[in-house]
């Protein structure tokens, strides 16, 4: 008879794919993007301030985080050329890498975090002085440029709201084709892959100095970006 041991330690192990630290950011952004919305509507400035500057700091993670993190994370590892997507859409799925974002979902990833920073960075200069409600930022532009900024910050919302929801789209696509992309992104694993380890292990010490770059950064842009020196 088999001992159980033997047989646990015999069955392939499953493949991580995704680190605590991706997760937690990309679960982030289903949170603070409808909370950032429902307070704007609702003239809550305070509270839309201080989300808009969590934000800030999540999406300064994340790109430092594609520098810093681990092989899944890296904007090196998903982000490839024209001819690499093609492929990928003709169906060659050895274009892409064997875990984590394909060709295309890799442009869809930079889209949206693109769209993210050009959203949360316009509402750093929005906002009325006369008002009383503001950007940290809004000191540095004048008023009529304000304005300006304001009025695409509003309506450049849907552009992020649109990406969002081909984002969905995509991943209810794949769902559809037994494809499973939700799972992993909750636990970090998929199942077994003949052949692919995984990303190893958890680099926490460029992990702490990310959040610390991040969260400095947000902190520092709060105080209205003052001179270092």
């Amino acid at each position: 008879m088999t001992d159980p041991a033997e047989a646990a330690t015999a069955r392939p192990r499953d493949v991580s794919v995704w680190d605590p630290l991706l997760r937690l950011t990309h679960w982030s952004f289903p949170l603070l993007i409808p909370a950032m919305w429902w307070t704007a509507e609702n003239s809550k400035w305070a509270l839309h301030k201080r989300l808009g500057l969590v934000l800030l700091g999540v999406l300064a993670f994340r790109v430092l985080w594609g520098f810093l993190g681990p092989e899944t994370a890296r904007f090196s590892q998903f982000v490839k050329g024209p001819g690499a997507v093609l492929a990928y859409l003709r169906g060659d799925r050895s274009a892409g890498p064997a875990i984590g974002h394909s060709p295309l979902g890799g442009w869809s990833t930079i889209a949206l975090i693109g769209a993210m920073l050009v959203q949360v960075s316009l509402g750093l200069f929005a906002g009325d002085p006369y008002d009383g409600m503001t950007g940290p930022l809004n000191s540095l532009v004048g008023v009529a440029l304000a304005d300006t900024i304001t009025e695409v910050h509003e309506t450049f919302f849907w552009v992020v709201a649109g990406l969002v929801g081909l984002h969905l789209a995509a991943i209810t696509f794949y769902a559809v084709k037994g494809d499973d992309l939700l799972s992993p992104m909750v636990g970090g694993s998929r199942p077994p892959m003949a052949g692919v380890e995984g990303i190893g292990a958890m680099p926490w010490g460029r992990g702490l100095l990310a959040v610390a770059l991040a969260a400095g950064l947000a902190l520092w842009v709060t105080f209205g970006a003052p001179p270092l020196t």
